[in-house]
Formats: structure tokens, sequence, C-alpha cells
């Protein structure tokens, strides 16, 4: 198994692995052997990086909500100025994303493993909740922006707003692992883009 000098070269190896393999099989499918196999590091190095499994898990949710943060920015930077444009653009392009993994969907591993360990893994709770309010302020902000240019219904609070959409594209994620299918999500994007989000009297 190749090694390099750098003390964060087998933790990096290790995280990205975690994240691949709690993607696509979960966290209680995954063992120890399985993540230093796939990330081609010795088995004995985990524990030098990492307290427990527990520990990694929350780690990873971490490291996956780092590239949460980093997938909105460049969604954001090719975005139209325009707040309810933005927020098309936004869901369009996470809409492409899942739309080439439709034949073996991951899904999303903040809803993952809230489903998974959130109950029984207080560190990854904290961090999985970290991860849904990150996501849910960025959205806000475009909705308050939505708001304040008379595109978006007023009679919500932003953060509200963002929260139930949150709620509706996580559970038709769920939809589409069973259904192996991304139409559950393009349906819930256009019923809360096209019934919810407008104002009252431009509703159609």
């Amino acid at each position: 198994m190749p090694r390099t000098a750098d003390p964060t070269d087998i933790p990096e190896r290790l995280l990205a692995a975690g994240l691949d393999l709690f993607l696509n099989q979960g966290y209680n499918a995954t063992g120890i052997q399985q993540l230093t196999d796939h990330a081609r590091v010795p088995k004995g190095s985990f524990y030098n990086h990492f307290a427990s499994k527990e520990a990694f898990a929350a780690g990873v949710v971490q490291r996956y909500a780092e590239l949460m943060q980093a997938s909105w920015e460049r969604m954001m930077g090719d975005a139209p100025a325009d707040p309810m444009a933005a927020i098309r653009h936004v869901f369009a392009k996470m809409l492409r994303y899942h739309d080439r993994l439709a034949e073996s969907p991951a899904g999303c591993l903040i809803g993952n493993f809230a489903a998974e360990i959130a109950v029984s893994s207080e560190p990854c709770r904290q961090n999985l909740l970290a991860a849904q309010l990150a996501w849910r302020q960025r959205l806000a902000g475009l909705i308050a922006a939505g708001q304040s240019a008379g595109q978006i219904r007023n009679d919500l609070d932003p953060i509200e707003l963002s929260a139930l959409t949150w709620s509706v594209w996580e559970g038709a994620l769920l939809r589409m692992k069973v259904e192996r299918s991304v139409q559950p999500l393009r349906d819930s994007v256009a019923l809360v883009l096209d019934r919810i989000y407008p104002p009252t009297t431009s509703r159609p």
C-alpha cells in the first residue's frame, strides 16, 4: 500500500473512502477493514487518526458538509442574479446530479445518516444538524431576497420556508432510492417552486 510523508494523507484517504462507502452502502454495513482496504491504507492506521468508527463517521459528515458548501458556491458562481431564477438554477443543478446516478441512487448522506445513526450517536447528530442548518440558511437567504423582490410569498418566514423545502427534498430523495427514478425529485421541486413559493395572487 503506497504511503507518503504527508501526515494528512492517510486521514484524507480514509475520509474519502468513508464518504464513498457510507453514501453507497450505509454506516452499519461498512466495516473498518473495508474502509482501510478502500482507502488503501494499513488497517492499524485507522485508530492512529480516529478514536472510533463513530468519531470517524462524525468526521465524514463534517467533510460532506464542507463539500455541500463548496458545491453551493460553485452553483451560485454561475447562477442568475434574479433570486427566484437563482433558486431554480440551484435545484436544476441538483436534479442533473441525481439524474446521472439514477441507476444506483445514493441519495444524501445527511438524510441517510439521519435515518441510520442520528438517534444512537450524539456527535453524528450534532454534525448532521449543523450541515442541515447551513444548507437551509443558504437557501433562506435567496428566499428572503425573492420575498423582497415580490417573487415569493411573504406570509412565511424565509427560515420556515427553507426548512419545508429541505423536508420535501429529503423525502423525495428517499422515494428516488425506492423507485430508482428522479421523477419524485422533479415532481417535488415543481410543486414547491411553482405552487408553494409564489405569492397567492400569482399561483397557477
